[in-house]
């Protein structure tokens, strides 16, 4: 991508990096200051255009500064629209119910209560261990090896990532994590957890729930088969649990339809959601919960910001969009095109790389090649115009999660600099590819 005019002031960095805390990660990985982004690029201040690759950790899956979705925030601003309302009932709450029922849940055949638990995905998360745990009254929960459900102590006990629990300070109880399908291709997993919940001396507590991501984002685009899912729905229904399924990064259409476990055929307990939820980058979640577990009293779950009105305009609109607009159909179409082409180049660079995704949520896995594989490729994507992040063990998994509105030529140009950046770094390592759960260089 090009560089354009520009006369407006330069900011130095100076501020972030002598008042900001030391916490902050992404700035790390693409050091410039961004000013503007508009469909599926990014500007920064200088004027250089970046391909969104990153696509805010699948919060702006309708791309940025969507001319709809805005348009409909905009107007709602100068007519004085309520902003904030607590959990009271406003205008723009009803009308973002009703069209999230009418236009996806009812059709779906799926009968869901709405709770809005706050802004951020980790308090969807916390809130649905609160009715699990209330149902049940049980205090264990299981949870797949790889995942990421958040970073609040609740919902941190379920992720994975070690450096993540290590930093928390306190011990991180009441969960029993079981291997991923994909991790241990020879492992039933599902007859273990099944030993799990029966046998007398596993010394496992029987759990209220399991939760699952059809498709682990930060776990490294690792795929549970339909199979896999309806076989968990069937245990979940044998031995009384609850089963949640997190939709944080894999929902709105990410994969191919709005829900990613909509291919198993299967009904969850509870589904949560947030990031593109808020249509156009506003904060929002949601958990969606059967009738008869809407077990919480008035107040046991609350915050101050889970009535952020301008995100239920905006998802409204999002939703609208998506449907005039065929997304889901779209986003497998572009997945074909992602997966021709990673099929096309990556074995002329390689033919045992191993890649794996679901319409525009893909991962490329340099697990076995020397660290700081992915990193380099990282930095090099960055520096010839194309912004994407890591995930997986190590973070060796190299992800490609583009707005789903983005335009063919955009998307190839994306996926040509990324090919060369990945041609530039490795070399072919003599290896077979090994299969995980059958999913390895598979597209769909």
């Amino acid at each position: 991508m090009g560089r354009r005019n520009t006369n407006e002031a330069i900011m130095e960095s100076t501020a972030f990096e002598t008042f900001e805390s030391n916490v902050r990660s992404y700035c790390r990985k693409y050091p410039v200051i961004f000013s503007k982004a508009k469909g599926s690029v990014l500007i920064d201040q200088s004027g250089k255009e970046y391909i969104d690759f990153l696509c805010g950790a699948g919060s702006c899956n309708y791309g940025h500064n969507n001319d709809y979705i805005k348009g409909k925030v905009v107007e709602y601003l100068m007519a004085d629209g309520l902003l904030h309302g607590l959990d009271m009932y406003s205008i723009a709450k009803g009308e973002f119910i009703e069209c999230l029922e009418k236009s996806i849940l009812i059709p779906r055949g799926f009968d869901y209560k709405v709770l809005f638990p706050g802004p951020t995905g980790t308090n969807a998360v916390e809130v649905a261990l609160k009715i699990a745990r209330k149902v049940k009254g049980r205090s264990n929960i299981f949870a797949l090896m790889g995942a990421f459900h958040g970073m609040s102590l609740g919902s941190l006990s379920l992720t994975t990532e070690r450096s993540a629990r290590d930093a928390c300070g306190v011990a991180l109880g009441n969960v029993t994590h079981v291997p991923h399908p994909s991790t241990m291709p020879g492992l039933d997993t599902i007859a273990y957890i099944d030993m799990l919940l029966t046998d007398d001396h596993c010394g496992v507590d029987k759990p209220a729930a399991i939760i699952v991501e059809a498709i682990q984002g930060e776990g490294g685009i690792n795929i549970v088969s339909n199979e896999w899912l309806r076989d968990i729905r069937a245990l979940c229904d044998k031995h009384d649990l609850l089963l949640i399924c997190d939709e944080i990064q894999s929902g709105c259409s990410r994969t191919g339809s709005f829900f990613s476990f909509e291919r198993a055929g299967i009904v969850p307990d509870i589904v949560v959601m947030a990031k593109s939820i808020g249509g156009i980058g506003m904060p929002c979640s949601i958990a969606l919960v059967k009738p008869e577990y809407d077990v919480l009293l008035p107040g046991e779950h609350n915050g101050t910001f889970r009535g952020f009105q301008l995100a239920f305009v905006a998802g409204k609109a999002a939703i609208e969009y998506m449907l005039e607009h065929d997304l889901e159909a779209e986003t497998v179409r572009k997945g074909h095109i992602v997966a021709e082409f990673l099929v096309s180049h990556l074995r002329l660079i390689d033919p045992t790389l191993m890649f794996r995704g679901l319409g525009l949520m893909w991962g490329i896995d340099f697990g076995f090649y020397p660290a700081g594989t992915a990193q380099r490729i990282r930095q090099l994507c960055f520096e010839n115009g194309l912004i994407l992040e890591l995930s997986g063990r190590e973070d060796t998994v190299v992800k490609i999660m583009p707005p789903l509105t983005i335009e063919d030529e955009l998307l190839l140009q994306g996926l040509e600099t990324l090919t060369k950046a990945i041609a530039e770094t490795v070399h072919p390592i003599g290896r077979a590819p090994i299969k995980q759960n059958g999913l390895a260089n598979q597209a769909w």
